[in-house]
């Protein structure tokens, strides 16, 4: 067994979900830590891959950065 330490409000929430779910604790926080597990993983993935097409001096074109500022601002 591991012993972590969890904010109140946080254990709380994993008590109310497996409540109102009537799933186990246990199974709510894997299937929680899996989920952030995967999703972090994927985002270092993704950060060490721009990193090094950035090295490699592969970056964006002005008219690349203008047409998405144009896209995504109102």
């Amino acid at each position: 067994m591991n012993q972590i330490v969890v904010a109140p409000e946080v254990l709380d929430g994993f008590h109310e979900l497996a409540k109102a779910t009537h799933r186990s604790e246990t199974e709510i926080i894997n299937e929680a830590l899996t989920g952030y597990l995967t999703a972090d993983r994927r985002y270092v993935e993704i950060l060490a891959e721009r990193i090094a097409a950035a090295d490699r001096g592969e970056f964006a074109s002005e008219e690349e950065v203008a047409r998405f500022f144009a896209e995504h601002t109102e």
